[in-house]
């Protein structure tokens, strides 16, 4: 696809680049604000359309009246916007995945992405050089990747080139939390005959073969893939982030209501929760409640990472906690200093409830991947944009 004439000054943009500043869409509880601070970025405009995160948000950062607005994304209009280098935008999941039936970009939720795509239209020659887009995997098969595709297509409209990375956040918590990660800029897309061999150099750590495979197979989309490192390899377990509760704390779940549980759990599940609890020590696990065959059962997880972080809308989304060993078993949910964890976190300010607090946290980007992402990918980019804006031999930057 031949992408607009897309003008830039290069004052501003040279000027933005310098800076590392950044507006956040769909900020939530600031997490993607959090990592990208530990790598220098200067937050200048931040929204979400939710009361509850934003009171989350506001007891965390002190500074939020100077640049939050909690406003419907369809309501923001481009020129509300500060001129940043970079614009991220973790919009609503739910109509990609099977939770929201998958409706796709045209769901009431996940469609909050074309807001996105209008104010950047509507900033014209001020968009900023980079755009982050984050969301689950299902965007990229979602309508048999279809609306990967078209999403894809308008950041090319506006003149963004294109790339795509999926990573699990397992690499830095212990925590399962695989995520898509676009990133468009307005450096030109590269052509098919300068790749080489397609398959090496598409399949990497950070794109794998479903990805890389989209990839190969749109050849209409502009693509601009840059090689990145591979992310690091975790080396704390569940156990090293769990609170020390006192038997007697009311998270713990009554002698009952721990046995219901235990009763839906599958007979290779309770036979492996049968060996914890026999042990001479306090050895730790996760379960989640699904439906299987019309019947609610138990998953036990015992492999020292939870597993994805989710908003409670139903008993199901809810991570029970399992602690066995001497002889006895026992029963909570992830407590909320415990969700700020799993997701790098650690010192987050929580006075929420428990509901809100898991909400907030279910619903947010792992601190230490935005900050990875940043380091290895975003700022590299700016450097080659920087080298760009400073061309002697240009007074703007025109990308076809």
């Amino acid at each position: 696809m031949k992408m607009q004439n897309v003008a830039i000054h290069l004052n501003t943009a040279s000027s933005l680049i310098r800076q590392k500043t950044f507006a956040e869409f769909f900020a939530g509880i600031g997490l993607m604000r959090m990592g990208l601070e530990k790598v220098g970025w200067s937050l200048k405009f931040a929204n979400d359309i939710s009361q509850d995160k934003y009171k989350m948000y506001r007891t965390h950062f002190k500074d939020e009246p100077d640049h939050f607005v909690v406003e419907d994304i369809h309501k923001l209009r481009g020129d509300r916007i500060p001129s940043v280098a970079l614009a991220t935008a973790s919009f609503p999941c739910t109509d990609l995945s099977l939770a929201g039936m998958r409706k796709g970009l045209s769901g009431k939720e996940s469609s909050a992405f074309w807001g996105v795509i209008r104010i950047l239209e509507e900033m014209k020659d001020r968009k900023p050089p980079v755009v982050l887009l984050e969301n689950v995997v299902g965007f990229l098969t979602s309508h048999g990747g279809k609306d990967f595709q078209a999403a894809m297509l308008a950041l090319n409209r506006l003149g963004y080139s294109v790339d795509a990375l999926i990573v699990d956040a397992e690499r830095f918590v212990p925590q399962s939390r695989v995520r898509l990660f676009v990133i468009g800029s307005i450096l030109p897309g590269i052509k098919r005959s300068g790749i080489g061999d397609p398959t090496a150099f598409y399949e990497s750590p950070v794109r794998p073969a479903a990805l890389a495979s989209f990839i190969h197979d749109h050849p209409e989309i502009a693509w601009n893939l840059r090689a990145v490192n591979t992310p690091p390899t975790r080396r704390n377990t569940l156990s090293d982030l769990l609170e020390e509760l006192p038997e007697d704390s009311a998270f713990w779940w009554s002698a009952k209501r721990t046995q219901y549980l235990l009763s839906q759990l599958s007979e290779k599940h309770a036979k492996t929760l049968a060996e914890m609890t026999a042990k001479s020590a306090w050895t730790y696990g996760t379960v989640f409640r699904r439906i299987r065959n019309e019947k609610s059962m138990a998953e036990l997880r015992v492999d020292g990472i939870a597993g994805c972080l989710r908003t409670p809308k139903g008993g199901s989304a809810r991570q029970i906690v399992v602690k066995a060993g001497y002889g006895q078993t026992f029963a909570r949910l992830l407590t909320p200093r415990e969700c700020a964890r799993l997701m790098g976190a650690d010192d987050y300010a929580i006075e929420a409830s428990l509901h809100h607090a898991l909400f907030g946290f279910g619903d947010a980007v792992c601190v230490p991947v935005a900050s990875w992402i940043a380091e290895n990918y975003i700022d590299p980019l700016l450097d080659d944009l920087q080298k760009h804006c400073t061309s002697p031999d240009r007074s703007e930057w025109d990308v076809a």
